[in-house]
């Protein structure tokens, strides 16, 4: 179901185990890493050809080794993965992955999730990829790539646009999901679903690895 990216973004949260996982950051053309985890990518045998954020977390010695590879981004209203993101997207890159970005503190995975639709105008492939599952948002209708009994789940950040599914076991059909659990723990029934997104819905997709 995954392919590779061009780009890869690792931000400072749980470093992935999944072989999966770290499979498609070993064939990534390019490691883009936010300050904080440049040293975790470094330990395990992975140099970012770039490391952006505001360098306040980079460890002195990550600093010197990598000089001519760091990105200073001040901007106080932004965190460090929308600053990676945007030099992404500023180098010229059509595909993003992002890793790292959940498992620890629970607020940073909550919000980092929420800017993937921010990031979906700004590629024509942006996602979210943990050990346990896969997060894609969609800002238009769209079919996804599954398996029969995939487990599925779906959370809108528009709760007043109305949302329709099909080969979903649990169907949604023209609905308002107006709480994030109510789209939450549905299952695939082939290796294709889709999600019909009336006018400014905007929902992120997840799909479990398992």
């Amino acid at each position: 179901m995954l392919t590779p990216y061009d780009c890869v973004v690792m931000a400072n949260g749980r470093f992935p185990t999944s072989p999966v996982v770290l499979g498609l950051l070993e064939k990534a053309s390019v490691i883009v890493a936010c300050d904080g985890a440049v040293e975790a990518l470094h330990l395990r045998g992975f140099a970012p050809a770039a490391i952006v954020g505001d360098l306040d977390s980079i460890p002195p010695g990550m600093r010197l080794r990598y000089a001519g590879r760091l990105h200073a981004d001040t901007d106080q209203e932004t965190n460090d993965l929308t600053k990676a993101i945007r030099f992404v997207h500023a180098a010229g890159h059509e595909e993003a992955l992002i890793l790292g970005a959940t498992g620890l503190r629970e607020d940073h995975s909550l919000g980092n999730i929420s800017l993937l639709l921010d990031y979906a105008p700004l590629f024509q492939r942006v996602e979210m990829l943990s050990d346990y599952g896969l997060f894609t948002p969609l800002l238009k209708t769209a079919t996804l790539q599954s398996r029969p009994r995939q487990q599925v789940s779906i959370f809108s950040l528009n709760p007043e646009a109305e949302i329709s599914t099909e080969n979903l076991r649990w169907p949604i059909d023209r609905r308002k999901l107006t709480s994030w659990w109510q789209g939450t723990l549905n299952e695939a029934l082939h290796d294709s679903f889709t999600v019909r997104l009336a006018e400014k819905a905007r929902v992120v997709v997840y799909r479990a690895m398992m």
